[in-house]
């Protein structure tokens, strides 16, 4: 549904300190307006069981009349909202219509690693690739994004991602917003460089690689400046941040508090009452916001921001080198304008949810990954030459780079570890594939709220504990990844491969 220009702008008045400053910071006259946002589409596979998604090479403006190449699933940039059933198998069919190859990562599914979609399960161009997906877990918010080592930053940020959620069709009992596109909004972060035309280039410089590439231009599903009507009542956001490097520091700029109800895994206990929210790349959140006063809103986000590792000159390389294209002052991230002509059916938080609560036993094994940046790491050869990334710049964990051909580590089929995780000069979200862990720990003391729940990807400034189950099989054909999700860190090295068997 429209809203009105005049309701519009009664609604953002508020915010206008927030749209007074470029929001494409370093692109000249690109600054993004407010304007009504088109959700992503959605595929339900719910009933059917099965999806189809294609890898499309198009362009997309960014910018009205200035077109950037991009790739995107089953359209020119990002691919859809698929929904699938718990506890249901479901039959993928993905495939490769670009001239490049590509994999699909399912960022959060708790699968075999033959079917998990990392650098082992390569798509060529004009292939196919059909696993079939059991999806034996809880209802959560995930995503999926082509995962090809020394390739997956170009490509993601390129537009070869979409979000995945896990449904039990339990919402409405559950007294939660559950009308995709009304209610229950999906918003996927990104930013974005452009060069003084309009056109969105990736062409990381060496500061890039060290801190991962930032944009000054952020945008919501693709699209800058976005704008969404909400009912008068309470309305769910599932946030995804599937930028390259940057962390968003949200919050409203009316100071509302909100609900932080889900984190990477699914649903916590209790809602936790916040005013501000991290979200890292990798990781996902679900808040419950209320606009039953009729007031609207406006997300912002802090500038990003480089926190320090373990190191005595942790957090000097943000003051050493210029981070290209960031912001300096907060910045509107989305705005949410009431349409009274929406259905509002909610106007109460649920107290509680039905969480799984089963105690973890002793970890029978500590591992300790110590995530090194490339002051420690200069001088290998990572076979980046011809992609725009300087052959000799390398990181790595527990010193020594990404090797598809080595195992880093050799998990037991159901069992739990201790995994303690630390960065040496900077902070870097650390991912796992194929399992889920609790944050136990940051630096000695009390995780983060945003660390509550069930997590598969975690920021790690400083020393992390993890409680790591490890309860679906990866063999050696098929390892799964951990590593950093600043992705030209990934690419450059900061990953590793273990077995479950």
């Amino acid at each position: 549904m429209a809203v009105t220009r005049r309701h519009f702008l009664k609604t953002t008045a508020s915010s206008t300190l927030y749209f007074a400053a470029p929001a494409l910071v370093g692109c000249g006259a690109w600054a993004a307006a407010p304007t009504l946002s088109a959700p992503l589409p959605v595929i339900d596979a719910t009933e059917s069981r099965a999806f189809e998604i294609a890898a499309v090479a198009g362009e997309t403006e960014f910018v009205a009349g200035v077109p950037s190449p991009t790739l995107g699933f089953n359209q020119p940039y990002l691919g859809p909202v698929i929904r699938v059933r718990a506890g249901a198998e479901v039959a993928a069919s993905v495939m490769n219509r670009t001239n490049v190859p590509i994999s699909v990562h399912w960022h959060g599914l708790l699968v075999p690693g033959d079917r998990d979609g990392g650098p082992h399960q390569q798509i060529a161009p004009g292939a196919a690739w059909r696993p079939v997906l059991p999806v034996a877990q809880p209802p959560a918010t995930l995503w999926y994004h082509t995962h090809l080592h020394g390739e997956t930053a170009s490509r993601v940020y390129a537009g070869l991602a979409g979000v995945l959620i896990v449904d039990d069709g339990n919402d409405a009992d559950r007294g939660l917003p559950a009308t995709l596109g009304v209610d229950d909004l999906v918003l996927v972060l990104q930013d974005k460089r452009l060069d003084t035309s309009g056109i969105a280039l990736y062409r990381p410089g060496e500061a890039d690689l060290m801190h991962g590439f930032l944009g000054g231009a952020v945008m919501v599903n693709g699209q800058f400046g976005a704008s969404f009507p909400v009912p008068r009542g309470i309305v769910r956001l599932r946030l995804v941040n599937a930028a390259n490097a940057r962390n968003f520091d949200l919050a409203f700029a009316d100071g509302r508090t909100f609900a932080l109800i889900a984190t990477d895994q699914g649903y916590l206990p209790t809602p936790l009452t916040l005013s501000r929210l991290r979200l890292t790349p990798g990781e996902r959140a679900e808040l419950l916001v209320d606009f039953a006063s009729g007031d609207g809103a406006t997300l912002v986000s802090a500038p990003h921001v480089e926190t320090g590792g373990t190191m005595e000159m942790g957090g000097m390389m943000h003051d050493m080198l210029p981070l290209p294209e960031t912001f300096t002052a907060p910045f509107p991230v989305a705005v949410f304008a009431v349409d009274l002509s929406l259905p509002a059916p909610l106007r109460v938080i649920p107290a509680a949810f039905d969480v799984e609560d089963q105690p973890l036993p002793t970890p029978t094994t500590t591992r300790r990954f110590i995530l090194n940046d490339m002051g420690a790491m200069m001088g290998g050869d990572m076979g980046h030459a011809g992609h725009g990334i300087p052959a000799a710049m390398t990181f790595g964990i527990n010193g020594r780079p990404f090797d598809m051909n080595r195992l880093d580590a050799e998990a037991v089929l159901g069992a739990t570890e201790r995994w303690v995780i630390s960065g040496e000069m900077m902070g870097h979200p650390f991912h796992i594939h194929g399992v889920r862990f609790l944050v136990v720990a940051e630096n000695g003391g009390v995780p983060r709220a945003e660390n509550a729940g069930w997590k598969d990807t975690v920021f790690v400034e400083g020393v992390t504990e993890l409680l790591v189950r490890f309860d679906h099989p990866a063999d050696a054909a098929n390892p799964f990844m951990l590593h950093c999700h600043i992705l030209e860190h990934e690419d450059l090295g900061m990953m590793g491969q273990f077995t479950v068997t």
